[in-house]
């Protein structure tokens, strides 16, 4: 499965940054349009290579063996994760969401789970517009099957009005997270919108929009939402894109705070200056 090795930095100021999100369709792929998940971990290639190294031994590909000899125990596969970027979270309460280098971040609340190296999202069908979301979180995680609560995630759209540009980004994720593949596809009736402002890494203010859709899902089966909120929040749209960054939840199974907890998170996106920033590795992991 093809992998990002590093997030993009969506909606940088100066434009040096701006992300290079891959066109591709996903290659993992459900068969109806639930939210497709990478779990993308730094030491999926060294396991994996580990992994097929010992089926090969194992079946006496990998080198030639003694019939007669006992089988030599495998060593265990130490692996220890990628530094990541830490910043502090500026809703009290709440935990950050960093992107790979911390330039960039956004809060959520304590019930979420905080997945930065995730990237998730939806392919783009005949019925349906797909969105792919980098730097996650996720509400209510695998509470029923594989199916999540909510999420959270950044990315771009190709317009430079930021309404407009927050507008398609709840509908994308409105119509694509609650619509069977195939359709008919899910009611997204957007609120009027507001002002918000960006905080630069330097403390500065840019100005951002912010627009929260209402969805009435057409997917089926006990899983699937009733009813489902959609917030967005553009900013940016000085290169021919605006940065996005969208939070979605089952308003009915979200919590009695999800409308508040998901415009709190949209609006909580901000950059942030190397001063800011430290850095962080999890503790390694043995596989055996």
């Amino acid at each position: 499965m093809a992998r990002r090795p590093d997030d993009p930095t969506p909606g940088y100021e100066d434009n040096a940054d701006a992300p290079d999100l891959p066109r591709a369709q996903p290659k993992r792929i459900r068969p109806a349009a639930k939210r497709l998940k990478w779990r993308r971990a730094p030491w999926f290639g060294l396991v994996f290579i580990a992994l097929v190294a010992g089926v090969l031994n194992a079946l006496g590909v990998g080198k030639p063996r003694d019939a007669s000899s006992a089988p030599t125990p495998r060593s265990p596969v130490v692996v220890t994760p990628s530094p990541r970027a830490a910043v502090p979270a500026v809703v009290t309460g709440w935990q950050s969401v960093a992107g790979r280098d911390g330039s960039y971040a956004y809060d959520v609340p304590p019930n979420w789970k905080p997945e930065p190296g995730t990237l998730h999202g939806w392919e783009k069908t005949g019925a349906i517009p797909g969105l792919r979301l980098i730097t996650s979180a996720f509400l209510g995680e695998h509470f029923c099957g594989d199916s999540d609560l909510g999420g959270a995630g950044v990315s771009t759209e190709p317009l430079t009005d930021l309404d407009a540009a927050a507008r398609k980004a709840v509908t994308d994720v409105g119509v694509s997270a609650f619509s069977p593949v195939d359709g008919p596809l899910a009611a997204v009736t957007a609120d009027a919108g507001t002002d918000a402002q960006l905080t630069k890494a330097d403390g500065a203010k840019a100005p951002a929009r912010i627009v929260v859709a209402d969805v009435v899902p057409t997917e089926t089966g006990e899983c699937a939402a009733k009813h489902a909120l959609v917030a967005a929040m553009a900013f940016g749209g000085n290169a021919g894109s605006a940065g996005v960054v969208v939070a979605y939840a089952d308003s009915d199974r979200g919590g009695p705070s999800v409308r508040d907890d998901l415009v709190g998170i949209v609006r909580s996106y901000r950059f942030v200056s190397a001063a800011d920033r430290s850095t962080t590795t999890p503790p390694p992991t043995t596989y055996r």
